[in-house]
Formats: structure tokens, sequence, C-alpha cells
């Protein structure tokens, strides 16, 4: 759906995209990550033949960007990190206006309206003006608009920017239901989103991809090691020192609660110890009233993979 060779965009006196190279299947939900300034919007704005690449090969649905512009915009539906609406229209009016701008022939145009209405749940407000509508609504709308000609591919910059959390859901929960339809490039800050959404995250750092892969890969394979939780009551010096000892172990942080014990230990990469500390503990005759191994977030991988933006 998205093939990506060298992509090079420069504005006057900055490189903001430096060579990056990825492909988006049919079918996937890919989250865009990085952090602010890393080149994501750039990026999403050459695919929507906003702005042209300065080199590479770019192309959209087998559509080359900069030489089949037209036909790649046929493909897209865009929604940019500032919804740009027409605040004096009613709701209704403006994505009939819209649908007519994008070429949806004109014996359709009822049906597709009322039909990207229903997806994106705006059906009650189409007769209300949309500058009286709250943001949650106006990014429905936007979204609305981005379906109305049944794009192949959607690309959506930050789509629950400014949202409160119940109006972050219900757009969540939109994406969705329309990724059973549509490719979507999803670039985002909450990367619970991108855990819950995505098939497969691309990373950006200063114009360049750091990462690309599912979550869990990345969670998996990016970060240090496995990290075991345990609480218990026995002396501390000795249950240090038996735990250090324990073969892949890399380091253990104790500290001391009342009477309890917490440990943090990390082990080496997939590596999972924790019968072995169960055993350890029998053993010994101490109390454990915790042992578990947290899953490690994608908050985690993205301060890794960005750590030197700071």
């Amino acid at each position: 759906m998205i093939k990506v060779e060298n992509l090079v965009k420069k504005y006057a006196g900055v490189n903001a995209v430096k060579g990056i190279s990825f492909d988006v299947d049919k079918g996937e939900i890919v989250g865009f990550l990085g952090p602010n300034g890393a080149g994501k919007s750039t990026t999403m704005r050459v695919l929507s033949c906003y702005l042209p690449p300065t080199s590479g090969q770019i192309s959209v649905a087998g559509f080359d960007v900069v030489s089949e512009s037209l036909k790649v915009r046929q493909k897209i539906g865009y929604l940019p990190e500032s919804v740009p609406l027409y605040t004096d229209m009613r709701v209704n009016e403006y994505l009939r206006y819209r649908a007519a701008l994008k070429g949806v022939p004109s014996r359709k145009i009822r049906g597709a309206v009322e039909e990207a209405m229903k997806l994106t749940d705006i059906s009650d407000v189409q007769k209300r003006i949309v500058g009286q509508l709250s943001k949650g609504f106006r990014q429905r709308v936007g979204l609305a608009d981005a379906i109305l000609h049944e794009p192949e591919l959607l690309i959506l910059d930050e789509p629950t920017i400014g949202l409160d959390p119940n109006q972050i859901r219900h757009v969540r929960s939109l994406i969705a239901n329309l990724s059973k339809k549509h490719t979507i490039l999803l670039s985002t800050h909450i990367l619970s989103e991108v855990e819950m959404l995505c098939t497969r995250v691309i990373i950006l750092n200063k114009g360049k991809i750091e990462a690309s892969d599912t979550p869990a890969n990345l969670q998996k394979n990016l970060l240090g090691g496995s990290l075991i939780n345990i609480i218990l009551k026995g002396p501390v010096d000795e249950i240090k020192k038996t735990l250090i000892s324990l073969e892949n172990v890399r380091e253990v942080e104790v500290k001391i609660n009342n009477e309890l014990v917490e440990v943090s230990l990390w082990t080496g990469k997939n590596v999972d110890i924790r019968e072995k500390i169960f055993d350890m503990v029998v053993e010994k005759k101490w109390k454990l009233l915790e042992l578990n191994m947290p899953k490690r977030s994608l908050e985690e991988v993205f301060v890794q993979v960005t750590h030197h933006e700071e």
C-alpha cells in the first residue's frame, strides 16, 4: 500500500527527513511514533501530497506521489493534526460539499455522507453548525471527511490530540472500526493507543527510523532484559547475596519496607527464573508474598530508542 525508499525532505537550512525507507502492507495499522520534530508530520504530508519530497521514491497504492499525485489523493483519506473545517456550515452541508470536491458522483453523495456520519457516529449532530460543536465532535467530522470517498489508506496525524478521556476512547473505537476496511497510518503521542490498535510500530528520531517491528517484538527485543519483582520476609543481606548469585541475574535492587524485603531483579533477555527463585525461597524457608514478571511497556521502548533526544 505504501512504499517509501530513501525519502529526504529538506527545508531552508533544515534536513527534516534523512533518507528513510519503509513499507506498509494492505490491511495493516501502523503506528508512527517519535518525539516532536522527529519528522513524522513531514513524512505524512509528503505521503498525502501536501509537500513534495526533496528526493526519494514514494508510492501509494502503486502510484507515485510526485508524477501521479491526483491518483494518490484519490486513494488517501488524510486527517491532519489541526483539522481544517468550514465552521459556518452545517455538518451535513460541509460533508456534501467535501464529497463533491473529492469527486464522489452526485448520485452517490447522499449515501456516502450518510455512511460516513454513521461510521463516525455524528448523525445526531448533522444539522448543527460545525463551529458550535465540541472539539471531539469536530474531530469526528474530520474523520468523516477523510473517509467520504472510501479511500484505501487513512493517514491520521494525532487524531486524539486535545480530547478528554471519554472523547479519546470514542475516537479510538472509531479507528478500530475503520481498520476493518482501511489500511491506517497513525501518528500519536499516546502510546497506549498504539499498543491497543497497531499491528506494527515505526519509531522516528531526528529524521531517521530507529526501530520498526510489532509492539510485542519491540518490547521483547529492545529492552535490556526481563524484570522480576519479589516481596518476601527474610534476612536482607542473605537475600541479596543469594539472588545475585543465580545464573542469568544481571542486577538486584533491594528496598526495605517495614518487615518486608522488596526486590527488583533484572535478568538477561527472554530469561524467566521465577521457578528457580521460588525453589530457593522454599529451601531457605523465607516467606514469599509476591513473585511476578511485569509486562514492559512501549513507553520504555520509546524512551530507550529516543533518549538521546533529551
